[in-house]
């Protein structure tokens, strides 16, 4: 059975539809550790509950971002994470951690990618940015991560309607629900083995 590390710098809601799946038997494969983008989230608080290990990893504790990614990698080298998936984790992934896990990071995006991502777009700022421009349709992107921001090669993809009347925390919620299911089944087919990455393409094995 595969090992995975999680990456989180918030509540956790991503995080606790993992557990949750692992705990069904959704996904064959064990949560190794929580690696917390700061030390007061309340992700924390559901990995004591799920008796996960947690390791906090602050980015303004270290002087560099080589020393900072230096620091997720030995995390998640420490607890042997045979991949990774970032779970509303805010910060970029360094250069190292990217190659000692290529094609090994899964991250979630509250968007369609290649709308309303890159750098700057995360949280309520992808929604309000989608209502603005007035897009008809939104939603949520399972990817693979690389060294840009979101980037890296699709592995799954599901469309939420944006209503006349949405406001960004109506559409974001519709979203989260969406991520809360598109995660564990593409996080289910990485534990399985089922993910085939061919160049920018990701087919999904019988």
């Amino acid at each position: 059975m595969l090992k995975f590390a999680v990456m989180a710098s918030g509540g956790g809601t991503d995080f606790q539809s993992l557990i949750d799946a692992v705990q069904s038997g959704q996904i064959n494969a064990e949560i190794c550790c929580l690696v917390a983008g700061k030390p007061d989230i309340y992700a924390i608080e559901r990995a004591k509950t799920a008796g996960i290990p947690v390791e906090v990893v602050q980015k303004k504790s270290f002087g560099t971002v080589e020393a900072f990614d230096e620091a997720i990698l030995a995390a998640l080298k420490a607890h042997a994470a045979d991949f990774v998936v970032l779970a509303g984790y805010l910060s970029i992934i360094g250069k190292k951690t990217i190659s000692a896990y290529r094609n090994k990071i899964i991250n979630i995006h509250p968007s369609l990618i290649p709308s309303f991502c890159g750098m700057g777009m995360y949280g309520g700022k992808v929604h309000e940015a989608v209502i603005e421009y007035g897009a008809k349709f939104s939603g949520a992107t399972v990817h693979f991560v690389d060294e840009e921001a979101d980037t890296g090669p699709i592995i799954m993809q599901q469309v939420v309607p944006v209503m006349e009347d949405d406001t960004p925390e109506k559409l974001a919620a519709r979203v989260l629900e969406t991520e809360h299911r598109i995660l564990p089944e593409a996080v289910a087919l990485m534990a399985d083995g089922k993910l085939l990455v061919e160049g920018r393409r990701v087919k999904v094995l019988k």
